[in-house]
């Protein structure tokens, strides 16, 4: 790695470190309802929000009440989003008339952007409208991670109250969420994007005439808006299917860095959100530093063998200099490419700036594994925060196991409920994976659409239901799932894998609201400690493993082995 490649990592890695204490005491202040320097501004625009929705601020809700408003809130999305694809070729904003897009596609579009996964199985440009890009898409990308996050202060204040039946306000949470937080970002770095390049207009596209005398059709629309929610709230997808590798979402090297920072920022800022509601800002860096091991682990793998070059090559003294450059942007070369797809997949945004399908078969792996985790280094806004704080209960399980005591995280007993629910949350993000790929695997309708064969074959679709199911929406190119079983299975997938896991996080937080506190004992393990984060990155990778090592061994494991030997297909 050259010296520019690793100023660019480690400058990445201190901003991450850097953005997490400003902006986390941010989101703790909105969400605590203190004053900061935009509640002057915005807070007439709030309480008119209130009223018009019929909404009482100070009105909390049970756990049950909570489920039950974000469930209904995405329903109602839901429909309205799919409506509106339906009926594109009859509204406006529509310059290139684009007609409706067919129902079973309209569907899993809809659950796609409800669930912020926005797996997109078709082309954006030439499918949906600029009405249903800004009404139905952009307006997804930020009530379904103003949903996750809702959901991850939710579930703090079940940590940091005592003997409390409620857990917040669900609209109120919401709504803080998305004025507060993602619009005030969005605006400031699209304006940035436009600076730098990224279109933001109604116009029709540009019909131009090549040297060669062919017509080119050239794109365009209000790419700048979108561009910027997608990654800021972890959402994905793209305005255009090259995604963030066309020169129009991501120009230049200095957009593709402020890109891969906007994706990690608000999840890394809510481990400290944590810790400061939680009146103890260690427990936040604790698994902040969890998360980042996990991340540095993987990324360091897949800059490894990126960076080495294909083994092919090597066999026939080919000298690779800046490593495995296939699928890549030449625009930004291996390691910002590669930390960009490490960043994307373990952050839950699946946004790419390269061809997934063209990393080797080990990098694939690892942006597989960190998807089957249950997207939670760092994760999506949200659920990445609530995810992993699962696992610590399932390490402090784990740990009171291993000295016969009943287990404890931030004083508060880990009873079977608990439990229950936390194992309840991992097999909702394990079962849809590992069940979708074996039938895919074995069906006429899932083996026709796979266009590789061999092991990598096997891999398009355990990577294509480890991104519904993380909600993440990146894919491997070489499996076409615009077909009436994938539209259906990977809906289902996403599904699962957003509320099936959403609704055991709001009972875990709901019953620990109500129980006291306790006074930490001679045999409390400290939860804020590197032994504890050591038990927490273990009990994550050892999890995930256990689940999810033989189907990785079928794909880009003995891919790559194979490939060593210099095996194809």
């Amino acid at each position: 790695m050259n010296p520019w490649d690793a100023l660019t990592v480690i400058l990445f890695l201190a901003l991450v470190f850097g953005l997490t204490k400003p902006l986390g005491a941010y989101m703790a202040r909105i969400f605590e309802g203190e004053h900061t320097w935009l509640t002057l501004r915005l807070r007439p625009l709030e309480r008119a929000i209130y009223r018009l929705g019929g909404i009482d601020p100070g009105a909390e809700m049970r756990w049950t009440e909570y489920a039950v408003a974000a469930l209904l809130f995405n329903l109602v999305g839901l429909l309205f989003l799919y409506g509106l694809q339906r009926a594109q070729a009859l509204l406006p904003l529509n310059p290139e008339g684009l007609g409706p897009v067919p129902p079973t596609l309209a569907w899993n579009t809809a659950v796609s952007f409800v669930t912020n996964t926005d797996w997109q199985a078709y082309v954006p440009e030439s499918t949906v409208s600029y009405l249903t890009q800004m009404t139905g898409l952009t307006v997804q990308n930020f009530v379904s991670a103003g949903t996750g996050i809702a959901v991850a202060v939710a579930f703090i204040r079940g940590l940091a109250r005592q003997s409390a039946e409620t857990i917040g306000n669900f609209w109120v949470d919401l709504v803080r969420a998305v004025l507060y937080v993602l619009l005030p970002a969005s605006v400031v770095a699209a304006l940035f994007l436009v600076w730098q390049g990224v279109p933001q207009n109604l116009n029709p596209y540009v019909r131009a005439v090549t040297l060669e005398g062919r017509l080119q059709t050239i794109a365009q629309g209000p790419v700048a808006s979108q561009e910027v929610i997608k990654l800021l709230g972890t959402n994905g997808g793209g305005f255009f299917n090259a995604n963030s590798a066309h020169p129009y979402e991501n120009p230049t090297p200095i957009t593709n860095f402020l890109e891969t920072c906007l994706i990690i920022a608000i999840p890394a800022g809510l481990t400290y959100t944590f810790g400061r509601l939680a009146g103890d800002t260690r427990q936040g860096w604790a698994v902040w530093a969890a998360m980042a091991a996990i991340f540095v682990l993987g990324l360091a793998t897949a800059l490894v063998v990126e960076k080495g070059g294909n083994p092919l090559f090597a066999r026939f003294g080919v000298d690779q200099a800046g490593g495995n450059l296939e699928g890549k942007e030449v625009r930004f070369g291996t390691v910002p490419s590669v930390m960009f797809a490490v960043v994307t997949t373990a952050v839950a945004c699946g946004a790419v700036n390269t061809m997934h399908d063209s990393l080797l078969p080990l990098t694939g792996g690892v942006a597989m594994f960190n998807m089957q985790l249950g997207e939670i280094i760092f994760g999506g806004v949200g659920s990445g925060l609530y995810g992993m704080l699962i696992f610590a209960i399932l390490a402090v399980f784990i740990a009171g196991l291993m000295v016969g005591r009943t287990p404890e995280y931030l004083g508060k007993k880990v009873q079977s409920f608990e439990t229950r629910m936390a194992v309840l949350f991992v097999l909702a993000g394990t079962a849809p994976i590992l069940v979708f790929t074996a039938l895919a695997s074995v069906s006429e309708e899932g083996t026709r659409a796979v266009f590789n064969p061999g092991p990598h074959g096997f891999s398009e679709i355990l990577y294509a239901y480890s991104s519904t199911t993380g909600n993440n929406g990146s894919a491997f190119a070489g499996l076409g799932t615009n077909t009436p079983f994938y539209n259906f299975t990977t809906g289902l997938a996403m599904l699962v894998g957003r509320f099936a896991m959403m609704v055991p996080a709001l009972a875990i937080a709901g019953s620990l609201a109500r129980k006291p506190r306790v006074p930490a004992g001679p045999g409390t393990m400290p939860t804020h400690t590197p032994l504890f984060v050591g038990l927490l990155v273990g009990t994550v990778i050892i999890v995930g493993a256990l689940n999810f090592f033989p189907a990785l061994a079928l794909g880009p494991v003995i891919e790559q082995l194979l490939l060593n030997a210099g095996r194809t297909f």
